[in-house]
């Protein structure tokens, strides 16, 4: 189907997917969630998940274009039809998120005491020295001394792929930090936290409006 709005063609009849129960049925109470993400989108696997218990499909739209997740549900029509499995959807909009851009997907790895400079500026290449990202207005926001986290996960501490940063100075566009632990970060994409600081970016972003026809 080649269309922008991401629909079913038809809709899913309750009695074409459930079976009568059996006389000592006894419903389950919690609920499986998979991500249908780029090895696990086939019929195939997606039937695999329905038949081991997958209740909740889930839909990570930080990756991928409406065609592939059109695709993808459209998989999962098919395996709940030939398993008979009922499965709900679930859409995971990424928000008003800001990120490090990491073209090269090189690993940048921040020693604890340098300084790594955050810059809007996206044509500089992210590196031990310089972090592109994805908002320009962060040095509205920041002030010497706030605290800014970098990463995949949640800054414990003690793990070693997310950094703590804290604003060392202001400088037109670009936030000036110093390292305070040494990390390795890996991949093309870091979320960027800035803890107790309001940022003025839309809860709904015009790509989540685009993703709310998926349903």
């Amino acid at each position: 189907m080649h269309s922008n709005h991401l629909l079913l063609e038809e809709p899913i009849r309750m009695a074409s997917i459930l079976e009568p129960s059996k006389p000592n049925f006894f419903p389950a109470m919690t609920k499986i969630v998979g991500t249908l993400g780029p090895r696990s989108r086939s019929v195939d696997i997606i039937s695999g998940c329905l038949k081991a218990g997958m209740s909740v499909a889930r839909f990570d739209f930080s990756w991928g274009d409406s065609e592939i997740h059109q695709e993808t549900l459209d998989h999962l029509r098919t395996a709940i039809k030939s398993t008979k499995k009922l499965c709900a959807v679930m859409l995971d909009t990424v928000g008003a998120e800001m990120q490090v851009v990491n073209k090269s997907e090189k690993a940048i790895s921040l020693q604890q005491d340098a300084n790594v400079i955050l810059t809007p500026d996206k044509g500089q290449e992210a590196s031990s020295e310089v972090l592109p990202i994805n908002f320009d207005g962060l040095a509205k926001a920041v002030k010497k001394g706030d605290t800014i986290f970098v990463g995949q996960y949640l800054f414990t501490g003690s793990e070693t792929t997310s950094v703590w940063l804290e604003v060392d100075k202001v400088d037109g566009d670009d936030v000036d930090c110093k390292i305070k632990n040494s990390a390795t970060l890996a991949g093309a994409l870091f979320t960027l936290h800035a803890s107790q600081i309001h940022i003025d970016l839309p809860t709904l972003t015009e790509k989540d409006k685009v993703v709310s026809m998926f349903i």
